[in-house]
């Protein structure tokens, strides 16, 4: 270890993947405490070289069944697996019930996977607040493959597109609302499109539905996106689907634009806009000021429209208005 950490044995520890200082680590930034900045500061150097692969789709799907089957394949290579499975969280005590943990269990025991259950704490986009950082810890602590496995809001989960690689859409067949959830929204971001419980029928219905759907879609040049047909319960065509995340990787690695839509300074600038828009809304939630008290009173009475409402919060200007 570089001779520079020698005052930061904490980050030491968490750079040689001790799992109780990344349990720790994981919990600062999640709770927000202090030590959150100082963690993202040290580990800050050590980041960018784990693959990031999201799983979305609505409810109901079989994601964490098939995140389950990649993760075994994963374990069977000899690569080391973060997974990060954010739950739908209760609006009133934030908790949630981790069902996506439960599934999981099975690796859970296993020296090279670290599963982390997130609530969504309300945050809309399928994810929760803290997940970005959550993935550059695993990240520093020596993960080859993170893998993240949303809500299942639906067409909402586009928040994915800012933080994995590879975006893994995954519906089921002969679901026409399924179908009609991802096709306005988390279809446009699929890098990898997966028909699951393909032994159901109108599976091939489905995929066929799919396909007509990509057709619409300006596809780039260097990536055509490809429609997979799995059963996890099974293990059928989890290989193939590996495989493809694989392909996807080294033709991503090649274009050398880091993960996420787009050129890496969009990434982080939309994850700065995303975390400020969080900061502010806490902030504004936070005010009992009689500015705020003034600017709410005068949008109930009308004397002032939305717009302008928004505008004074951000600016933080008076509201009066004669």
């Amino acid at each position: 270890m570089k001779a520079k950490n020698d005052d930061k044995p904490w980050l030491v520890r968490l750079l040689n993947g001790e799992r109780t200082v990344l349990a720790k680590a994981i919990s600062a930034l999640e709770n927000e405490t202090d030590e959150a900045s100082t963690i993202i500061s040290g580990i800050y150097p050590y980041i960018g070289k784990a693959l990031v692969v999201g799983f979305t789709g609505s409810p109901g799907v079989g994601k964490s069944t098939l995140v389950n089957s990649y993760i075994a394949g994963l374990c069977e290579e000899g690569l080391r697996v973060g997974v990060i499975a954010v739950d739908p969280s209760s609006p009133l005590s934030g908790g949630a019930i981790l069902g996506d943990r439960i599934r999981m269990a099975a690796h859970e025991h296993l020296e090279n996977v670290f599963i982390r259950s997130l609530a969504s704490r309300c945050h809309v986009g399928g994810l929760s607040r803290a997940t970005a950082r959550i993935v550059d810890v695993m990240d520093a602590a020596g993960m080859d493959v993170v893998v993240i496995e949303t809500v299942g809001a639906g067409q909402s989960e586009v928040e994915i597109a800012e933080i994995a690689h590879t975006k893994v859409v995954v519906c089921s067949p002969g679901l026409g609302d399924d179908i009609q959830a991802i096709k306005a929204g988390i279809l446009e971001i699929a890098d990898i499109l997966v028909v699951n419980k393909c032994d159901l029928p109108l599976a091939a219905h489905t995929v066929r539905q799919l396909k007509s759907m990509l057709s619409l879609r300006d596809e780039s040049p260097e990536w055509s996106t490809p429609v997979v047909s799995t059963s996890a319960l099974e293990g059928t065509g989890v290989v193939e689907l590996t495989e493809i995340i694989k392909n996807h990787e080294k033709m991503s690695s090649n274009k050398k634009e880091g993960y996420g839509k787009g050129k890496p300074q969009q990434r982080v600038l939309r994850l700065l806009a995303n975390s400020a828009a969080d900061e502010i809304k806490k902030a504004l939630l936070q005010d009992k000021s009689e500015e705020i008290s003034t600017i709410c009173d005068a949008v109930l009475k009308g004397e002032m429209i939305f717009s302008d409402a928004i505008q004074r919060l951000i600016k933080g200007s008076l509201p009066c208005k004669q």
